[in-house]
C-alpha cells in the first residue's frame, strides 16, 4: 500500500489562535490526521477547552496561553515545546482580527479613520504572524526542514468596503508569505516551506453582528457576500481543513509560495 501523503502522524504543530472559531478547527483537522498540536492563544479557558476536546476524541494537544507580539513569551514556549516533543515541523499562524476604529463605516470617509487601531490591526495581523515566524523558523533553520502557513483573507485580491485597516495587513502576510518562500527556499533549503491560506466568509464571533441579524437572517452586508459567493453559503470551519492538511502535509512538498483560496468561488465571481 502507498503511504498516505496526507497523513500527519509524528509532526508537531504550532497553531496561534488555535482557540478562535477557525483556529480550532484548524487544531481538529491537524490532530484528526495525527499531529501533536500546540495550541496558543490569549484565552486560557477556550484554549484548554480545545486542547481537551483533541484528547477526547484521541489525538494529543496542549495549550499554552501567549501573546502573539510578545517575542520572550514564545522564546520561552518554543523551548518548552522543544523539551517535549523534541521538535516542531509545523507553524500555523492563525492569530488575527480587526478593530472597529480600523473600518470606514458607511456614514464616514478615510479621513476618519483611527490611525491608532489601524496600528494595533497591523500589529496583530503583521507582526503577530512576523514575530511567530522569527521565533519558530529558527528551529526549522536548524533543522533544515519546517512548513509555515500563514493565513490571509478575501479582502487582499478584492478590497472590500469599510474594512481598511484590515484589508492592507492581510495584503501584508500575502507579501510576506511569498518572499519569505524565496528567502527560506534559498538560504536555508528547498524543505522549509511557506505558505497561505486564504478564507473566503465564515461566520466568527467577530464578525457575526455585521452579517447576520440576532435572529439568524443575513443582514443587507451579509446578502451582498452571497449574492458574490457562486456556492450561495458562507463557510463553515471545517471547510478549511483540506487545504489546511494539504499545505502542512507532503501532499504539497513542492509547493511553497502559494496561496490556497477557500472561498465558495468568492474571488472568481465577476458579478455579471
Amino acid at each position: 500500500m502507498e503511504n498516505d501523503l496526507f497523513d500527519l502522524s509524528g509532526k508537531v504543530a504550532v497553531v496561534t489562535g488555535g482557540n478562535g472559531i477557525l483556529g480550532r478547527s484548524m487544531c481538529a483537522g491537524l490532530a484528526g490526521k495525527g499531529a501533536k498540536v500546540v495550541i496558543l492563544g490569549r484565552n486560557k479557558e477556550t484554549g484548554e477547552e480545545v486542547a481537551a476536546t483533541i484528547k477526547t476524541a484521541g489525538g494529543e494537544a496542549c495549550f499554552y496561553t501567549c501573546d502573539v507580539l510578545d517575542k520572550n513569551s514564545l522564546v520561552t514556549i518554543r523551548e518548552d515545546v522543544l523539551k517535549k516533543f523534541g521538535k516542531i515541523d509545523i507553524l500555523v499562524n492563525a492569530a488575527g482580527g480587526n478593530m472597529a476604529g480600523a473600518c470606514i463605516q458607511p456614514n464616514q470617509s478615510f479621513f476618519d479613520i483611527d490611525v491608532d487601531s489601524v496600528r494595533k490591526v497591523m500589529d496583530l495581523n503583521y507582526f503577530g504572524t512576523l514575530i511567530p515566524i522569527l521565533v519558530f523558523g529558527v528551529v526549522f533553520a536548524k533543522q533544515k526542514y519546517g512548513n509555515i502557513i500563514n493565513i490571509t483573507s478575501a479582502t487582499v485580491e478584492r478590497p472590500l468596503t469599510r474594512v481598511m485597516g484590515y484589508s492592507s495587513a492581510k495584503a501584508a502576510v500575502k507579501n510576506l508569505t511569498q518572499y519569505l518562500a524565496t528567502e527560506f527556499a534559498t538560504k536555508i533549503g528547498p524543505d522549509v516551506r511557506v505558505n497561505a491560506l486564504t478564507p473566503g466568509f465564515f461566520l466568527t464571533e467577530q464578525n457575526r453582528t455585521l452579517l447576520t441579524n440576532p435572529d439568524g437572517t443575513l443582514t443587507p452586508r451579509g446578502g451582498q457576500i452571497i449574492q458574490n459567493t457562486p456556492m450561495k453559503r458562507m463557510g463553515k470551519p471545517e471547510d478549511l481543513q483540506g487545504a489546511l492538511i494539504y499545505l502542512a502535509s507532503d501532499a504539497s512538498r513542492f509547493v511553497t509560495g502559494s496561496v490556497s483560496v477557500v472561498d465558495g468561488g468568492f474571488d472568481a465571481y465577476a458579478g455579471v
